[in-house]
C-alpha cells in the first residue's frame, strides 16, 4: 500500500520510468509466452524450444538491469533524515524499492498475458486470432507453466533490488568508526585525578576503513578477457557463413550451435562490460590532462567522479551494440533477398527490447549521476560559474565518450566476426 501511495504522488519523470519498466516487462513476458507456446505446440522439437528459452535470458537480464537502475534513481526510496523514527530505515526503504519494482514488472507481465491471449484468439476481442498461426494458437497453454514464467521477472527484479540496494556493511563500519573517533566530553577534575594516578598511555589507533576500489581497477581484467575471447574466436571460428534456416547457426558445429564461438563472443562482451568504468575514468583523465581550461577541467573531473556510476551501463551498452553489429554482419553474409529471413518478428522484438533497455539504463544512470551532483552544481553557481559553462562541460563529456567508445565498439564487432567471415 505504501508503494502505491508513493507511486501516486511521485514526480512525472519517475512515473514515466516506472511505465517504461512495465512496458519492458510486457515485452519479456510476451517473448516467454511465445517460447512456451512453441514448446507446447511442438513437443518433438525439444532442442529448439530449449534454445528459444535460453535466448530469452538476454532480454530478461536487460530488463532486470533497467528495473534496478530505475529503482536506484527513485528519490522516494533514498534515506532521509527523520524516516528512521517512522520505521523506514535503510533496510525498509530497500524492501520498498523491491516491492515497487515487483509491482511494475507484474503489471507489465499481466498486460503481456492479456495481449498474447488476445492475439491467439482466446479472449474474443477486436484483435482476436490475428496472430494465431504465428503464436501457435491451436495448442492450449498450461496455466502452471504460464504463471511460473510470468512470475520469473518480478522475482528476479525484486531480488536484484534487495541485493544491490541493501546497505553495505562497510558503510555501517565507517559510521561506527566515526562515532568511536568522536572525542568524549571531559569531566571536571577527572583528568587531573587520572593523570596523578596512572601514567599517560597512548590511545589505541582505530583500524582504518577499507578504501573503495578505484574505477579503473577492472580495466586490465576487461582487456585480458576481451583478448581471450578474441583468441578463442580465432581458434574455433574457421567456417563458412551461417545458414539462415537455423535459429542459432554459427561455424564450428554442423548442428547449428558452436560452443567455442559463442563462448568467445560472450567473453568479448563481458570484457567490454568490465572495462566500461575504467574507460570512462581514463576519458576523464584525458580531458583533464595537461593545462586544461575551466570547461575541460570540470568535464574531466566529473567523468572521473561518475566513472563507477555510469561506466558499467555504458560498458553494457557497448557490449550489446558490438554484438548487434557482429550479428548483423555475420548473418548478412548469408542473407539472400529471395530466400528465407534469418531474423523473424520475435527475434527482432527481442533485439529491439535489449537495445532499448540498455540504452534507457545508460540514460537513467547519467540522470542519476546528475541528480547526485545537485549540491556541487548549486555551489558552482553560487561561485559565479555560468550555466553555459556547465552545459559546455556536459557536451564535451558526451563527445569524448562517443569518440572513444564508438570506434572501440566497432573494432570489437569487426574482430569478433573476422575469423568467421574470411
Amino acid at each position: 500500500m505504501l508503494s502505491l501511495r508513493l507511486a501516486r504522488g511521485a514526480h512525472p519523470l519517475v512515473l514515466l520510468r516506472r511505465l517504461l519498466v512495465a512496458a519492458a516487462a510486457a515485452g519479456v513476458g510476451f517473448l516467454l509466452l511465445c517460447t512456451l507456446g512453441y514448446a507446447v505446440a511442438h513437443p518433438q522439437s525439444t532442442g529448439q524450444s530449449l534454445v528459444r528459452l535460453v535466448w530469452c535470458a538476454v532480454p530478461l537480464a536487460a530488463v532486470v538491469q533497467f528495473a534496478l537502475a530505475v529503482a536506484r534513481s527513485d528519490p522516494a526510496t533514498r534515506p532521509r533524515d527523520g524516516l528512521d523514527a517512522a520505521g523506514l530505515g535503510p533496510v525498509q526503504l530497500t524492501l520498498l524499492a523491491a516491492a515497487s519494482t515487483a509491482i511494475s514488472c507484474t503489471l507489465g507481465s499481466g498486460f503481456a498475458l492479456l495481449l498474447y491471449m488476445e492475439l491467439r484468439g482466446d479472449l474474443g476481442g477486436p484483435l482476436s486470432g490475428s496472430a494465431r498461426g504465428l503464436l501457435d494458437g491451436q495448442a492450449h497453454l498450461p496455466w502452471g507453466a504460464t504463471l511460473t514464467l510470468l512470475g520469473l521477472l518480478p522475482a528476479l527484479a525484486a531480488g536484484a533490488c534487495i541485493i544491490a540496494l541493501h546497505p553495505r556493511r562497510e558503510a555501517a563500519a565507517m559510521r561506527q568508526q566515526a562515532a568511536d573517533q568522536a572525542p568524549a566530553e571531559p569531566v571536571e577534575g577527572a583528568e587531573d585525578a587520572e593523570a596523578a594516578e596512572t601514567p599517560a598511555e597512548a590511545s589505541p589507533v582505530p583500524p582504518a576503513a577499507p578504501l573503495p576500489k578505484p574505477a579503473y581497477a577492472g580495466l586490465p581484467w576487461g582487456i585480458a578477457i576481451i583478448a581471450v575471447g578474441l583468441a578463442l574466436e580465432a581458434y574455433v571460428g574457421h567456417g563458412p557463413a551461417p545458414d539462415p534456416n537455423k535459429l542459432i547457426s554459427l561455424p564450428g558445429r554442423t548442428d547449428g550451435t558452436s560452443p567455442g564461438v559463442l563462448g568467445g563472443w560472450l567473453l568479448a562482451s563481458l570484457g567490454l562490460v568490465l572495462a566500461g568504468p575504467g574507460l570512462t575514468h581514463w576519458c576523464g583523465v584525458l580531458l583533464a590532462a595537461g593545462r586544461p581550461g575551466a570547461v575541460r577541467l570540470l568535464a574531466g573531473r566529473i567523468l572521473q567522479d561518475a566513472a563507477t556510476r555510469i561506466g558499467r551501463p555504458l560498458g553494457v551498452l557497448c557490449a550489446v551494440a558490438s554484438s548487434a553489429l557482429a550479428a548483423a554482419e555475420l548473418y548478412g553474409a548469408a542473407w539472400d533477398s529471395s530466400g528465407p529471413r534469418p531474423f523473424g518478428p520475435l527475434t527482432g522484438l527481442g533485439a529491439a527490447l535489449v537495445m532499448a533497455c540498455v540504452t534507457a539504463t545508460a540514460i537513467t544512470a547519467a540522470l542519476d549521476s546528475r541528480q547526485n551532483r545537485t549540491g556541487t552544481t548549486a555551489a558552482l553557481q553560487r561561485l559565479g560559474i555560468p550555466a553555459s559553462m556547465l552545459r559546455g562541460a556536459a557536451v564535451l563529456r558526451t563527445c569524448v565518450l562517443l569518440a572513444v567508445l564508438t570506434p572501440l565498439t566497432w573494432a570489437i564487432a569487426e574482430l569478433v566476426t573476422l575469423p568467421m567471415s574470411r
